[in-house]
């Protein structure tokens, strides 16, 4: 596949009034595109767009919401007469609970904006994507391929994502259009920073490697998003350390699950997860 420009095309991106979601609209916005920022709240995803400057608007959505982003999809093309990228990376993560504790409305929900959330953002652009031999763009994460344990609803919807994102690939070459697959490490955004703000979270991250657990900023991620969007990439992986890993799952995860079972540090903070009650609230 040949390398794709971004000047004049127009991008849609969810999850867009902060971290990577705003990153990766600016960097788009800095290579000539024109940008549709979406987000849940209304009022930052204006501000957002508007520290972009011209060829930006913001928009309050709910991805969950089906008919909500099929208006969206219909205001993109209003504003700027088509779409050619979107990028489906509105997401919620809980606090670190088990699944015996974790409460089953937060669990539903981080299922239902994490894994529906994105097919209804790329279902409502198909047609666009399809007819201007566009490009979708799927945020997973390395959660897609390493244990979830302590996150399992966010684990799962990770590598459904993946699923999805190579699926699509797969169908959209007979259209002369694409699909990405965004697999992130720890990236320095409000989300990671509250999700490893306390003790047991802070214990738990200590159990990786330390060069895993080294977090790039939102500006980096974004920039991967955008080089990968241009390059029509299949995969972006950031950072590009995690790619080792990806490549060799199937033979390390054997090995790393049973070392989830048996290590005697992450069974302790397991069973320490498992006495507390599950959080209300998602993380976004």
């Amino acid at each position: 596949m040949s390398t794709y420009s971004v000047k004049n095309k127009v991008a849609l991106v969810t999850g867009a009034a902060r971290g990577i979601g705003l990153a990766t609209a600016r960097h788009l916005h800095d290579r000539g595109a024109s940008v549709v920022l979406v987000d849940l709240d209304h009022e930052a995803t204006v501000l957002a767009a508007k520290q972009l400057g011209e060829r930006a608007i913001g928009i309050g959505a709910d991805v969950t919401d089906r008919a909500a982003m099929q208006r969206v999809v219909g205001q993109a093309v209003d504003a700027f007469g088509r779409l050619d990228i979107v990028m489906a990376n509105a997401g919620i993560a809980p606090d670190l609970a088990t699944v015996r504790t974790m409460d089953p409305a937060l669990f539903e929900r981080v299922i239902d904006v994490n894994q529906l959330g994105v097919y209804r953002t790329v279902h409502a652009a198909l047609p666009q994507i399809i007819e201007n031999q566009g490009q979708v763009v799927v945020v997973a994460s390395v959660y897609a391929f390493v244990n979830g344990v302590l996150l399992a609803p966010y684990a799962m919807t990770k590598a459904a994502v993946e699923q999805f994102g190579r699926a699509l690939r797969g169908e959209l070459a007979q259209h002369g259009a694409t699909a990405s697959v965004a697999y992130f490490g720890f990236i320095d955004t409000v989300m990671v920073q509250e999700g490893f703000a306390s003790s047991l979270a802070q214990r738990f991250e200590g159990t990786f490697p330390g060069f895993l657990r080294q977090r790039l900023t939102p500006a980096q991620a974004g920039k991967a998003v955008a080089d990968g969007i241009e390059q029509r990439a299949p995969r972006i992986i950031a950072p590009k350390r995690w790619t080792v890993y990806s490549v060799l799952r199937g033979l390390l995860n054997p090995l790393l699950d049973r070392r989830t079972e048996n290590n005697g540090t992450i069974q302790g903070i397991v069973r320490d997860a498992d006495i507390a009650p599950g959080a209300t609230v998602p993380r976004t």
